[in-house]
C-alpha cells in the first residue's frame, strides 16, 4: 500500500492522526464527514492504519539504530574515563589542573555490596507480589475458582 493509494480526504486524516495536538474527537469528526459507503471507508481506514503501522516500524528500526550508537559512544566514553583513570592511579596523580578541566581521582560515597542473598534476612528483602496468570488460568479451566480472578474473553478487530 503506497500513500498516493489514499484519496486526499484520506491524506488529511493521515495529516490529523500524526499531529500530536489534535484530540481524538476531532478526528473521529474528520473520518464521519469523509464521504462514502461504510466498507470504501473501512477499506481506507486500513490503509490509514497501513502507512501508519509503516511509520511505526521505520520509528523502531531508528530507534534501536540510535540506541545501539547511543551505547557504542556510551562505551567508548567509560573506555576514555578508566583509560585516564588508570594513567592518573599509575603515575600517583590524584589531581590534574588543566586550562579548562581539573581531574581528580576522590572516594565515592559507601554503597552496600551484597555477597549472600540466600543468607540475608528477611527484613532486608523487598518481596514483590505478582500473579501467576498461567496458573490461574488452568485452575480456572480445570473448574476450580479462584478468588478475586475470572476468565474474560474479548473480541478485536483483525486485519488480513
Amino acid at each position: 500500500m503506497k500513500l498516493y493509494e489514499l484519496t486526499q480526504n484520506y491524506l488529511n486524516l493521515l495529516d490529523l492522526l500524526e499531529n500530536p495536538e489534535v484530540p481524538k474527537e476531532m478526528v473521529e469528526s474528520a473520518l464521519e464527514e469523509v464521504e462514502g459507503s461504510f466498507e470504501d471507508k473501512a477499506e481506507n481506514i486500513v490503509k490509514l492504519i497501513k502507512s501508519i503501522e509503516a511509520d511505526i516500524k521505520g520509528y523502531k528500526e531508528e530507534e534501536t539504530r540510535l540506541s545501539t550508537r547511543r551505547k557504542t559512544l556510551e562505551n567508548k566514553a567509560k573506555g576514555l574515563k578508566e583509560y585516564l583513570e588508570g594513567s592518573m592511579i599509575a603515575l600517583d596523580k590524584k589531581d590534574i589542573k588543566g586550562k579548562i578541566f581539573t581531574l581528580a581521582i576522590k572516594k565515592n560515597p559507601p554503597s552496600v555490596v551484597i555477597d549472600d542473598l540466600n543468607i540475608l534476612p528477611m527484613e532486608y528483602k523487598k518481596i514483590e507480589e505478582k500473579e501467576d496468570k498461567k496458573k490461574i488460568k488452568e485452575s480456572i479451566d480445570n473448574g476450580i475458582e479462584v478468588p478475586g480472578a475470572r476468565i474474560e474473553q474479548k473480541e478485536s478487530l483483525r486485519i488480513r
